[in-house]
């Protein structure tokens, strides 16, 4: 299905860019309708072991445990091992993180203008070289959320792209709309009566080979995977009344609410927590309350740290789901982590801000198995920053997804500038007049006089200054040579 038509698009895309050789290949590694090689397995088990190390970090966890100058340890893109003074095996690429942080890499519930998804006659299709997927690993997003499906955002391929499928069932329960509502629950009452039934069904057929299965009458398959718990209940509200509602529905027939929006989420936080409810919102989010109503209502920036207090799950989301580069600045998907942020300024704890852009979002897609947290035997996916990663002044030096270094501040043309690595080159412009620097092998060791040159004597008290007049005296003669 998504990965199908994932494979369709980049060898649409390739074919264009007169790689044509590349997508057969791809095509047979992602399991297409082309047979795999009858030693596919064999193959892959004589492939030589994959070990990527990050070495003198403070790793975050996300897990609330963090390690001074520990070690990740990964092989063949899962994590191996996390700790100090670690056996390295000596093929592994090492990544040395000196004085900076390790945390896992970010999950972005939805932001599918990282992708490149876009609806054609393949369906959602992805574009592994949209050069937006470079600003969100430059954010520190690893995994996102798009058309109910996970994806990683792993450059220049879709190989294990998708992470998974047909996450959410989506509804609406809006006190707009009195008829879906009411229909609404009355698929939800048939839909649990019947599964009533079919789970008697299982018990007494154990006994009675003979026993017929209830017939799926007035059965709705997304309610019904929603109370098997095979897909999440998803819900966009934000009314006080309408996220009530939702909450008593919930505890009625027994599943655990996803509620995108939930603007006014604060006002009945308690109802919420007691559904088992999660929350997906945006700190900065701003309305004033109706002024026909006299009870609680509006945005308040202690929205999350409210919700949060009553037990419900926060994943953060910016007011703005795409890369927008000319309009709303520090409001679109590359200021993720500055809109969780506002939450702690709004009273949420670091902690919970930090998971809810990471492991909250994770769990919320059925992924948290995979990502959202460092530990063992989890995908290896991480970033590497110069700083806390909930100030806006800190920049991802390094994405790992997978156990491959996917972005590199330094290689890539939006942010290498600004603040450039002490172990990246600096270049610039000579000033007039200026020379070129002697090559490093030839400058003086600490401690040593600069050797005279052939055929010259080093004068008694020269100073640099005196040094530097006669290159410009040498440079002023070739001048008038």
């Amino acid at each position: 299905m998504i990965q199908r038509n994932l494979l369709m698009r980049s060898f649409l895309a390739l074919c264009a860019l007169g790689l044509s050789t590349l997508p057969a290949r791809a095509w047979q590694e992602s399991g297409g309708d082309e047979k795999k090689d009858e030693g596919a397995d064999a193959k892959k088990k004589d492939e030589p072991e994959r070990w990527f190390v990050v070495k003198n970090a403070e790793v975050h966890t996300g897990t609330g445990l963090v390690l001074r100058d520990a070690m990740v340890l990964a092989k063949n893109g899962k994590i191996e091992e996390i700790g100090h003074e670690l056996d390295v095996p000596p093929d592994a690429k090492v990544l040395d993180a000196q004085g900076l942080r390790v945390y896992p890499g970010l999950v972005a519930i939805s932001s599918a203008g990282l992708l490149g998804f876009s609806t054609s006659d393949f369906g959602d299709t992805l574009n592994p070289f949209n050069s937006n997927m470079i600003l969100g690993l430059a954010t520190g997003i690893t995994t996102t959320g798009t058309g109910g499906a996970a994806v990683k955002l792993k450059r220049f391929s879709i190989k294990d792209a998708v992470v998974r499928e047909k996450i959410y069932a989506l509804f609406s329960y809006s006190s707009r709309n009195p008829s879906g509502r009411r229909t609404l629950r009355e698929k939800f009452v048939s839909t649990a009566a019947w599964l009533r039934e079919f789970r008697e069904w299982e018990e007494l057929v154990k006994k009675d080979k003979e026993l017929k299965e209830p017939a799926k009458k007035n059965v709705d398959t997304s309610v019904l995977a929603v109370l098997k718990g095979e897909q999440v209940a998803k819900f966009n509200a934000n009314d006080r009344d309408d996220l009530f509602a939702i909450a008593r529905l919930a505890q009625e027939f027994g599943f655990r609410p996803v509620i995108e929006g939930c603007r006014e989420g604060w006002t009945v936080a308690d109802e919420l927590g007691r559904a088992g409810a999660s929350a997906i919102l945006t700190p900065r989010d701003r309305r004033p309350k109706d002024e026909l109503l006299s009870r609680e209502g509006g945005s308040s920036i202690e929205n999350a740290a409210i919700l949060h207090r009553s037990g419900v799950a926060i994943a953060v989301v910016p007011g703005t789901e795409s890369v927008d580069l000319g309009g709303i600045v520090g409001r679109d998907i590359m200021h993720l982590p500055i809109e969780a942020d506002f939450a702690v300024r709004g009273g949420l704890p670091e902690e919970a801000a930090l998971a809810s852009i990471t492991s909250v979002p994770a769990r919320l897609m059925g992924i948290q198995h995979r990502v959202g947290t460092l530990e063992i035997g989890k995908d290896c996916d991480l970033i590497v920053t110069d700083g806390d990663l909930l100030h806006y002044e800190t920049f991802v030096q390094w994405a790992v997804v997978d156990g491959k270094v996917v972005y590199d501040k330094q290689k890539e043309l939006y942010f290498a500038h600004i603040r450039p690595r002490a172990d990246a080159p600096v270049e610039r412009k000579l000033d007039k007049g200026e020379t070129e620097p002697k090559p490093e092998g030839d400058a003086p060791k600490e401690g040593e006089e600069e050797k005279p040159k052939d055929g010259e004597k080093p004068k008694d008290g020269e100073d640099k200054q005196g040094g530097d007049d006669e290159k410009k005296g040498g440079d002023g003669e070739k001048k008038g040579g």
